[in-house]
Protein backbone atom coordinates (compact mmCIF):
# COMPACT_ATOMS: atom_id res chain seq x y z
CA UNK A 1 0.00 0.00 0.00
CA UNK A 2 2.90 2.39 1.05
CA UNK A 3 4.62 1.54 -2.34
CA UNK A 4 1.65 2.22 -4.31
CA UNK A 5 1.10 5.19 -2.57
CA UNK A 6 4.69 6.64 -3.07
CA UNK A 7 4.33 5.95 -7.05
CA UNK A 8 6.23 2.68 -7.35
CA UNK A 9 5.12 0.45 -9.91
CA UNK A 10 3.88 -2.86 -7.70
CA UNK A 11 4.15 -6.12 -9.12
CA UNK A 12 2.13 -8.61 -7.16
CA UNK A 13 3.24 -12.63 -7.77
CA UNK A 14 0.13 -14.29 -5.94
CA UNK A 15 -1.51 -17.32 -6.05
CA UNK A 16 -4.99 -16.28 -5.86
CA UNK A 17 -5.61 -12.65 -8.55
CA UNK A 18 -9.24 -12.78 -7.32
CA UNK A 19 -8.43 -12.62 -3.39
CA UNK A 20 -5.69 -10.11 -4.46
CA UNK A 21 -8.38 -8.06 -6.54
CA UNK A 22 -10.60 -7.67 -3.05
CA UNK A 23 -7.32 -6.74 -1.00
CA UNK A 24 -6.57 -4.58 -3.23
CA UNK A 25 -9.59 -2.57 -3.95
CA UNK A 26 -10.09 -2.17 -0.19
CA UNK A 27 -6.00 -1.35 0.58
CA UNK A 28 -5.88 1.28 -2.64
CA UNK A 29 -3.67 -0.25 -3.91
CA UNK A 30 -2.81 -0.16 -7.72
CA UNK A 31 -0.58 -2.22 -9.04
CA UNK A 32 -0.14 -5.39 -11.86
CA UNK A 33 -1.58 -8.80 -10.36
CA UNK A 34 0.69 -11.51 -11.64
CA UNK A 35 -0.81 -15.46 -11.35
CA UNK A 36 2.02 -17.20 -9.66
CA UNK A 37 2.56 -20.59 -7.84
CA UNK A 38 5.96 -21.20 -6.05
CA UNK A 39 5.34 -24.83 -6.13
CA UNK A 40 6.69 -24.18 -10.13
CA UNK A 41 9.85 -23.51 -9.69
CA UNK A 42 11.66 -23.84 -13.00
CA UNK A 43 8.94 -20.92 -13.61
CA UNK A 44 10.54 -18.35 -11.18
CA UNK A 45 13.35 -17.63 -13.34
CA UNK A 46 11.35 -17.16 -16.39
CA UNK A 47 9.11 -14.67 -13.86
CA UNK A 48 12.02 -12.47 -12.81
CA UNK A 49 13.56 -12.18 -15.86
CA UNK A 50 9.74 -10.95 -17.55
CA UNK A 51 9.13 -8.57 -14.81
CA UNK A 52 12.86 -7.64 -14.36
CA UNK A 53 12.34 -6.16 -10.96
CA UNK A 54 14.42 -3.43 -8.56
CA UNK A 55 13.82 -4.79 -5.31
CA UNK A 56 11.83 -8.00 -4.89
CA UNK A 57 10.25 -8.53 -1.01
CA UNK A 58 9.44 -12.46 -0.19
CA UNK A 59 6.67 -12.80 1.97
CA UNK A 60 6.15 -16.38 0.83
CA UNK A 61 5.82 -19.02 3.41
CA UNK A 62 4.28 -22.49 4.20
CA UNK A 63 3.25 -23.63 7.23
CA UNK A 64 2.24 -20.90 9.57
CA UNK A 65 -1.51 -22.27 9.40
CA UNK A 66 -1.63 -25.57 11.85
CA UNK A 67 -3.13 -27.72 8.83
CA UNK A 68 -0.47 -27.02 6.32
CA UNK A 69 2.25 -30.03 7.27
CA UNK A 70 3.40 -31.31 4.55
CA UNK A 71 7.32 -31.59 4.65
CA UNK A 72 7.85 -31.64 0.73
CA UNK A 73 5.73 -28.58 0.20
CA UNK A 74 7.42 -27.04 3.39
CA UNK A 75 10.70 -27.43 1.95
CA UNK A 76 10.21 -26.15 -1.27
CA UNK A 77 8.68 -22.64 -0.53
CA UNK A 78 10.58 -22.13 2.11
CA UNK A 79 14.25 -22.92 1.04
CA UNK A 80 14.37 -24.52 -2.35
CA UNK A 81 12.04 -21.52 -3.69
CA UNK A 82 14.13 -19.08 -1.64
CA UNK A 83 17.26 -20.52 -3.52
CA UNK A 84 15.91 -19.84 -6.86
CA UNK A 85 14.81 -16.27 -6.45
CA UNK A 86 18.07 -15.20 -5.26
CA UNK A 87 19.56 -16.20 -8.44
CA UNK A 88 16.76 -15.18 -10.42
CA UNK A 89 17.04 -11.55 -9.04
CA UNK A 90 20.85 -11.78 -9.20
CA UNK A 91 20.51 -12.41 -13.29
CA UNK A 92 18.57 -9.41 -13.49
CA UNK A 93 20.60 -5.83 -13.46
CA UNK A 94 19.16 -3.02 -11.50
CA UNK A 95 19.67 0.68 -13.66
CA UNK A 96 20.40 3.05 -10.85
CA UNK A 97 19.13 0.63 -7.84
CA UNK A 98 21.22 1.74 -5.20
CA UNK A 99 19.26 -0.79 -2.18
CA UNK A 100 18.91 -4.40 -1.96
CA UNK A 101 17.96 -6.69 -4.44
CA UNK A 102 16.07 -8.82 -2.31
CA UNK A 103 14.44 -8.22 0.81
CA UNK A 104 13.98 -11.73 2.45
CA UNK A 105 11.26 -12.60 5.60
CA UNK A 106 12.31 -14.77 8.49
CA UNK A 107 10.33 -16.13 11.33
CA UNK A 108 10.90 -15.68 14.98
CA UNK A 109 10.23 -19.49 14.77
CA UNK A 110 13.94 -20.15 13.30
CA UNK A 111 15.46 -19.54 17.12
CA UNK A 112 13.37 -22.47 18.28
CA UNK A 113 14.66 -23.11 21.70
CA UNK A 114 17.24 -20.56 21.84
CA UNK A 115 17.10 -18.79 25.16
CA UNK A 116 18.64 -15.56 26.20
CA UNK A 117 18.75 -12.37 24.65
CA UNK A 118 17.88 -13.06 20.79
CA UNK A 119 20.76 -11.95 18.75
CA UNK A 120 20.60 -12.36 15.05
CA UNK A 121 23.51 -14.49 15.48
CA UNK A 122 21.94 -16.70 18.32
CA UNK A 123 22.28 -20.35 16.54
CA UNK A 124 18.71 -21.42 16.00
CA UNK A 125 17.14 -24.34 17.45
CA UNK A 126 13.88 -24.98 15.73
CA UNK A 127 11.11 -27.35 16.96
CA UNK A 128 8.56 -26.93 13.97
CA UNK A 129 8.78 -28.09 10.78
CA UNK A 130 8.09 -24.31 9.73
CA UNK A 131 10.64 -23.29 11.94
CA UNK A 132 13.62 -25.98 10.06
CA UNK A 133 12.57 -24.62 6.81
CA UNK A 134 12.41 -20.47 7.25
CA UNK A 135 15.85 -21.15 8.92
CA UNK A 136 16.91 -23.32 5.82
CA UNK A 137 15.96 -20.84 3.30
CA UNK A 138 17.49 -17.83 5.81
CA UNK A 139 20.48 -19.98 4.97
CA UNK A 140 20.21 -19.70 1.41
CA UNK A 141 20.38 -16.58 0.84
CA UNK A 142 23.28 -15.82 3.43
CA UNK A 143 25.04 -18.56 1.26
CA UNK A 144 24.11 -17.41 -1.68
CA UNK A 145 25.01 -13.65 -0.86
CA UNK A 146 28.42 -14.86 0.21
CA UNK A 147 29.40 -16.75 -2.86
CA UNK A 148 28.28 -14.06 -5.31
CA UNK A 149 28.05 -10.37 -3.54
CA UNK A 150 24.26 -10.73 -4.15
CA UNK A 151 22.44 -7.48 -2.26
CA UNK A 152 19.88 -8.94 0.14
CA UNK A 153 18.59 -8.74 3.72
CA UNK A 154 16.17 -11.16 5.52
CA UNK A 155 13.95 -9.54 8.06
CA UNK A 156 12.84 -11.98 10.79
CA UNK A 157 9.30 -11.14 11.69
CA UNK A 158 7.96 -12.01 15.42
CA UNK A 159 4.27 -11.86 16.32
CA UNK A 160 2.71 -9.52 13.53
CA UNK A 161 -0.77 -8.22 14.94
CA UNK A 162 -3.40 -5.86 13.06
CA UNK A 163 -5.60 -5.75 9.96
CA UNK A 164 -5.23 -8.68 7.44
CA UNK A 165 -5.13 -11.45 10.36
CA UNK A 166 -6.53 -14.72 10.20
CA UNK A 167 -9.92 -15.51 12.05
CA UNK A 168 -8.46 -17.77 14.23
CA UNK A 169 -5.83 -16.01 15.64
CA UNK A 170 -5.92 -13.81 18.85
CA UNK A 171 -6.96 -10.62 18.09
CA UNK A 172 -9.74 -11.32 15.67
CA UNK A 173 -10.69 -13.77 17.85
CA UNK A 174 -11.23 -11.07 21.07
CA UNK A 175 -12.66 -8.72 18.46
CA UNK A 176 -15.54 -11.53 17.36
CA UNK A 177 -15.68 -12.24 21.06
CA UNK A 178 -16.58 -8.50 21.55
CA UNK A 179 -20.13 -9.48 19.64
CA UNK A 180 -20.92 -12.22 21.67
CA UNK A 181 -21.88 -12.35 25.44
CA UNK A 182 -20.62 -16.10 25.80
CA UNK A 183 -17.13 -16.94 27.96
CA UNK A 184 -14.09 -16.60 26.13
CA UNK A 185 -11.64 -19.83 26.59
CA UNK A 186 -7.92 -18.95 26.30
CA UNK A 187 -4.85 -20.32 27.57
CA UNK A 188 -2.99 -19.28 30.73
CA UNK A 189 -1.33 -16.60 28.29
CA UNK A 190 2.32 -16.35 30.11
CA UNK A 191 4.10 -16.65 27.39
CA UNK A 192 6.08 -13.82 26.30
CA UNK A 193 5.73 -12.25 22.58
CA UNK A 194 7.03 -9.63 20.79
CA UNK A 195 3.91 -7.64 19.39
CA UNK A 196 4.68 -5.66 16.35
CA UNK A 197 2.32 -3.62 14.45
CA UNK A 198 1.60 -4.58 10.61
CA UNK A 199 2.24 -1.01 9.70
CA UNK A 200 5.39 -1.29 11.12
CA UNK A 201 6.67 -3.88 9.64
CA UNK A 202 5.86 -2.99 6.13
CA UNK A 203 7.33 0.33 7.23
CA UNK A 204 10.70 -1.56 8.17
CA UNK A 205 11.17 -4.29 5.60
CA UNK A 206 11.07 -0.52 3.23
CA UNK A 207 13.00 0.75 5.44
CA UNK A 208 15.71 -2.32 5.07
CA UNK A 209 14.83 -2.09 1.07
CA UNK A 210 17.01 0.66 0.56
CA UNK A 211 18.90 1.40 3.83
CA UNK A 212 22.58 0.56 2.98
CA UNK A 213 22.67 -3.23 0.90
CA UNK A 214 23.42 -6.08 3.07
CA UNK A 215 25.05 -9.41 1.80
CA UNK A 216 22.93 -11.98 3.52
CA UNK A 217 22.75 -10.39 7.24
CA UNK A 218 19.54 -11.21 9.29
CA UNK A 219 17.70 -8.34 11.05
CA UNK A 220 15.44 -8.56 13.71
CA UNK A 221 12.17 -6.36 12.93
CA UNK A 222 10.61 -6.55 16.41
CA UNK A 223 9.95 -3.89 18.89
CA UNK A 224 12.25 -4.83 21.67
CA UNK A 225 9.38 -5.40 24.16
CA UNK A 226 8.00 -8.44 25.25
CA UNK A 227 4.48 -8.60 26.50
CA UNK A 228 2.74 -11.55 27.83
CA UNK A 229 -0.49 -13.06 26.36
CA UNK A 230 -2.17 -12.60 29.04
CA UNK A 231 -1.39 -8.68 29.12
CA UNK A 232 -2.02 -8.31 24.97
CA UNK A 233 -5.43 -9.76 25.89
CA UNK A 234 -6.43 -7.42 28.84
CA UNK A 235 -5.28 -4.56 26.72
CA UNK A 236 -7.78 -5.19 23.94
CA UNK A 237 -10.82 -6.64 25.84
CA UNK A 238 -10.13 -2.91 27.58
CA UNK A 239 -10.51 -1.17 24.00
CA UNK A 240 -13.31 -3.45 23.02
CA UNK A 241 -15.26 -3.28 26.09
CA UNK A 242 -15.27 -6.98 26.66
CA UNK A 243 -16.15 -7.72 30.87
CA UNK A 244 -12.82 -9.24 32.33
CA UNK A 245 -15.55 -11.99 34.30
CA UNK A 246 -15.55 -13.30 30.53
CA UNK A 247 -12.05 -14.19 30.30
CA UNK A 248 -11.43 -17.84 30.77
CA UNK A 249 -7.30 -18.29 30.99
CA UNK A 250 -5.94 -21.59 31.36
CA UNK A 251 -9.72 -23.06 29.59
CA UNK A 252 -7.53 -23.94 26.53
CA UNK A 253 -3.89 -26.18 27.03
CA UNK A 254 -0.35 -24.10 26.06
CA UNK A 255 0.38 -25.43 22.58
CA UNK A 256 3.66 -27.62 22.78
CA UNK A 257 5.11 -25.75 19.88
CA UNK A 258 4.84 -22.36 21.69
CA UNK A 259 7.93 -20.34 21.71
CA UNK A 260 9.51 -18.98 24.86
CA UNK A 261 12.39 -16.62 24.68
CA UNK A 262 13.91 -13.55 26.38
CA UNK A 263 14.20 -9.99 24.42
CA UNK A 264 14.41 -9.70 21.36
CA UNK A 265 17.97 -7.76 20.82
CA UNK A 266 17.00 -4.92 17.46
CA UNK A 267 20.04 -3.08 17.98
CA UNK A 268 21.21 -4.32 14.53
CA UNK A 269 17.68 -2.64 13.41
CA UNK A 270 18.09 1.17 14.68
CA UNK A 271 21.42 1.07 12.86
CA UNK A 272 21.09 0.34 9.75
CA UNK A 273 17.16 2.16 9.40
CA UNK A 274 17.76 4.62 12.32
CA UNK A 275 14.30 3.72 13.51
CA UNK A 276 12.28 1.22 15.61
CA UNK A 277 8.54 0.26 15.43
CA UNK A 278 6.31 2.89 17.78
CA UNK A 279 2.85 1.91 18.15
CA UNK A 280 1.88 0.78 21.19
CA UNK A 281 -0.15 -2.43 21.44
CA UNK A 282 -3.56 -0.14 22.68
CA UNK A 283 -2.40 2.76 19.63
CA UNK A 284 -2.00 -1.19 17.06
CA UNK A 285 -5.54 -2.70 18.46
CA UNK A 286 -7.35 1.10 17.68
CA UNK A 287 -5.95 1.30 14.15
CA UNK A 288 -6.98 -2.16 13.57
CA UNK A 289 -10.38 -1.44 14.40
CA UNK A 290 -10.71 1.22 12.60
CA UNK A 291 -9.33 0.07 9.39
CA UNK A 292 -12.13 -2.54 9.50
CA UNK A 293 -14.59 0.02 10.71
CA UNK A 294 -13.65 2.02 7.42
CA UNK A 295 -12.97 -0.80 4.77
CA UNK A 296 -14.47 -4.11 6.17
CA UNK A 297 -12.24 -6.81 7.32
CA UNK A 298 -9.78 -7.74 5.08
CA UNK A 299 -10.72 -10.68 2.70
CA UNK A 300 -8.22 -13.17 3.79
CA UNK A 301 -7.42 -16.96 2.62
Amino acid sequence: RQLSHEGAEVLLAVRDPDLCTDICRAMEIEGRIVEFDLTRLPELTELILELRPDITFNLAGFGVDRKERDPELAAQVNELAVGHLCEAAHGVTASGWAGSSLVHVGSALEYGGARGNLLEDTPGTPTTLYGKTKLAGTRAVSSFCRRTGFKAVTARLFTVYGPGEHLGRLLPSLVAAAESREPLPLTEGLQRRDFTYVEDVADGLLRLGVAEPQLGSVVNLATGRLTTVREFTEIAVRVLGIGPTRLRFGALPTRSEEMSHEPVNTERLRILTEWSPQTTIENGIRRTLGFEAEHGRWPSG
